[in-house]
């Protein structure tokens, strides 16, 4: 079975050390008071309730799984409900929302602390609550003011949760095709009629009301993705009071039979004419829902690195007790039989690239997420406008990136192991499983990477991409009196300047040839996190450098960071030299063979 510690020291050191995240909250208003001992004390709570009460019931959720009851209810493993009741206790729920809805009006960068310790403990329960998120964004910013009223309270307090219910079983990423429909009634309600395929935490017996946000057409809209409208659809229809009321015609019709995260119920929803309420405008649903989807991308890549982080800490305390061999330099363990495989070259590689994941990610997602501080606190409107457009540059290459890299990790994880990281008992092969579908739902890695550079980056033709590449050249020009800094510098001024290159190479070639954008967009975005995983290690490396010169009583913790720093340069990121040559090699030894070719 895998244990979970929370990483509070490596946290502190990004929030503090790293962003100054108690100056940056000084700078909003709302946040004045919000000051390192407030936050050190929410997340020295929120890590005990990962550490003691979620993270036992990661097993229990894989091996027991969730049951499907009669009338389409669903039951979720031993454990998991009493955990839930636990965490509405202690006012989670409602910590980063808006207080006229009940909430602490904490900022976002401190509720993704929270969710980091509760995902990275046990992501099929952090599952749970973690779409309510979404949804209450997407209540909050398009729903009127009677859906909020009658909505919003019961989401940010936990006693309801929500989902979101994209997918149709013949339609997969394409939504244009979806076929789910909503016919006016004449109350001015609407009547949801099809199937939703893939809902995470569609069904269960965790709340008494599911809040569903649903995409239909109706009738006469146009067709394709500008005739979807958005929808909320409860499980149990409100009533007047606030409770709740009769039940709805929304109903689980299957439980998804799973690779990995038994522990959450992943649904076949079937809707038979259930009373659903329309958001904003008819035939907007998507552009609205949007708000819920990037909601959950910057959920997705936090699970990347919860991956990352769950594989290092177990392949760490395994390799250091684990005796195999014989180092190649001398014996480290004169008295034992053999030593630690810590020692050997190849476990050391597999655990720096882990934590060189791990941290790095950390530093990335938070950043991310001061940004989203600054989108909805501060009252300075270029600040608010520069912050979006860093916010939905970086949220394609944080899903994607987090997600790539955090599978890889867990893999090395399993790998630390051996043959023992093959077997349950050790729960290594639980993440691997966990972990792989982190690439797939929210938009694949493909999708994410069309996404970054054929819409944000070529359909601005490169202003998408200018004040990020601009951040990093600034970033070096101001590190550059630090001399053991220079090295790292001028290999981020070099990649920086190669990506701006390659992205006008890109949109020359693909006025020739439209695939020229598809054949280089994985490889494209992969580069991109690489290169932002680098300026997040060189920052880390800088941080280091000054907490050494001011003197410290953590000597050790510090040199690690350098040390993963120069890992990372030396054994990560030259891996942006193979990227440069594929993206080079264009799109023809990709289309040139006849679909009839591809034989057997």
């Amino acid at each position: 079975m895998s244990t979970y510690k929370a990483p509070l020291r490596d946290m502190r050191f990004v929030m503090q050390d790293l962003l100054n995240l108690e100056k940056h909250y000084q700078s909003l208003p709302a946040c004045d008071e919000v000051n390192q001992e407030l936050v050190d004390a929410i997340v020295g709570e929120a890590s005990k309730f990962a550490e003691e009460v979620i993270a036992p019931l990661n097993v229990v959720g894989d091996e027991v799984g969730c049951e499907m009851l009669e009338n389409g209810e669903v039951r979720t493993a031993p454990g998991f409900k009493e955990a839930y009741q636990q965490y509405i206790d202690g006012g989670w729920p409602s910590l980063d929302q808006p207080s006229r809805y009940g909430g602490q009006d904490l900022p976002m960068s401190i509720g993704l602390t929270v969710r980091e310790m509760n995902g990275t403990a046990n992501w099929s329960w952090a599952m749970y609550p973690g779409l309510s998120h979404g949804a209450m964004e997407t209540i909050d910013k398009h729903g009127s003011e009677e859906q909020k009223a009658m909505f919003m309270e019961p989401l940010v307090s936990g006693r309801w949760t929500g989902t979101m219910c994209l997918t149709e079983a013949h339609c997969g990423t394409d939504l244009g095709l979806l076929k789910t429909k909503a016919e006016q009634a004449e109350d001015g309600t609407y009547r949801i009629t099809g199937s939703k395929l893939f809902v995470s935490s569609g069904e269960h017996d965790l709340t008494e009301n599911i809040v569903h946000i649903v995409l239909a057409r109706m009738p006469d809209s146009p067709p394709g993705t500008k005739g979807i409208s958005l929808f909320i659809v409860p499980k149990f229809i409100p009533s007047e009071d606030g409770s709740v009321g009769e039940r709805n015609e929304v109903r689980c019709g299957a439980l998804e039979h799973k690779m990995g995260i038994h522990g959450n119920s992943t649904c076949l929803l079937n809707f038979d004419g259930a009373t659903g309420y329309l958001v904003g405008e008819a035939n907007k649903g998507l552009n609205y829902m949007f708000t819920f989807m990037n909601f959950a991308r910057i959920g997705t890549g936090l699970q990347g690195l919860a991956h990352s982080e769950i594989a290092f800490q177990n392949s760490l305390a395994y390799s250091r007790d684990r005796l195999q061999m014989r180092s190649l330099t001398g014996p480290k363990n004169p008295d034992g039989p053999a030593d630690p495989i810590i020692v050997h070259p190849d476990v050391r590689r597999m655990l720096l690239t882990q934590k060189a994941f791990a941290e790095g990610g950390r530093a990335l997602l938070y950043y991310a997420s001061a940004q989203g501080d600054i989108v909805t606190m501060s009252e300075d409107p270029e600040a608010r406008d520069f912050a979006d457009h860093v916010l939905n540059f970086l949220t394609p290459i944080i899903k994607a990136f987090l997600t790539e890299t955090g599978f890889e990790s867990a893999n090395l994880g399993l790998q630390c192991f051996g043959g023992h990281g093959y077997v349950r008992e050790w729960g290594m092969e639980q993440n691997v499983r966990d972990a792989r579908i982190s690439m797939l739902y929210e938009g694949t890695t493909g999708i994410q990477a069309l996404d970054l550079l054929g819409r944000k980056v070529l359909g601005t033709r490169g202003k998408a991409l200018t004040p990020v590449t601009g951040f990093i050249l600034d970033f070096c020009k101001r590190s550059r009196n630090r001399k053991e800094l220079r090295p790292y510098l001028k290999t981020l001024v070099r990649l920086t300047k190669q990506w701006k290159a390659l992205t006008r190479k890109i949109g020359f070639a693909a006025m020739r040839n439209r695939d020229a954008v598809g054949s280089a967009s994985v490889d494209y975005i992969m580069f991109s996190g690489y290169v932002l995983l680098g300026v997040a290690w060189a920052a880390s490396a800088r941080a280091a450098y000054r907490q050494l010169e001011q003197g410290t009583t953590e000597e050790a913790f510090y040199r690690a960071k350098i040390q993963t720093a120069e890992f990372y340069f030396a054994k990560i990121l030259p891996r942006t030299t193979s990227l440069l040559e594929t993206i080079a090699a264009g799109p023809d030894t990709l289309m040139e063979m006849d679909e009839n070719q591809f034989i057997f």
